[in-house]
């Protein structure tokens, strides 16, 4: 149960700090004069999507874990070009999530730990859970990072569509959860994934 939960943190801490440090480089230093590109999980965490949400996924042996923390804070109005940077610094968190299942799968497949031993067993969850993170955070419901990746593409007159779908979003979520429909599009992608990425 421990080693989900570890490697859950470091890969939505990785997420969020990604999202933080894209905004910084591309102007915006809100998320660091709030403190959010440190690498310390407590800075992150929420009560609900970091902390209740996985273990109770965990515990009930589901097939998908994923969750959230805090939102990084990131003012649009210092991009320089507002609509490609928040589409950059949005897309900068799954993309760490990708970048870290890459990683997690060169090392796993270097053989240095012996199948099904600790460090055999951390590797090939940090595989499953960076990419269910990654695909999971694509989604374009509000507010997840594909939502904002998707409204940043599309016309100013569909913003007013996402607000207003906004304001349902977790309901939404929690509804395809509860019904199987997100299993069904992330575990497929993630088995496909996962046999690309160490055979």
């Amino acid at each position: 149960m421990f080693i989900p939960i570890i490697v859950f943190l470091i890969v939505i801490v990785a997420h969020e700090v990604a999202h933080g440090y894209a905004a910084y480089l591309l102007g915006d230093d809100t998320a660091k004069n709030a403190g959010r590109l440190s690498l310390n999980p407590l800075v992150h965490a929420d009560m609900v999507g970091t902390i209740i949400l996985p273990i109770l996924l965990i515990v009930t042996h589901s097939p998908v874990i994923f969750g959230w923390a805090k939102p990084v804070p990131i003012n649009p109005r210092n991009f320089k070009n507002p609509r490609k940077g928040i589409f950059l610094s949005s897309l900068a968190g799954p993309a760490a999530n990708f970048c870290l299942a890459v990683l997690f799968a060169v090392i796993f497949k270097t053989h240095i730990f012996s199948p099904h031993s600790i460090g055999w067993t951390f590797l090939a969850t940090g595989i499953i859970i960076s990419l269910v993170l990654g695909i999971f955070n694509l989604i374009p419901i509000p507010p997840l990072d594909g939502a904002n990746i998707l409204m940043a593409m599309l016309p100013l007159r569909f913003l007013s569509i996402f607000e207003r779908i906004g304001k349902y979003g977790f309901i939404i979520l929690i509804i395809l959860l509860y019904l199987g429909l997100l299993d069904r599009v992330i575990l497929p992608l993630v088995s496909f994934l996962t046999k690309v990425l160490i055979g």
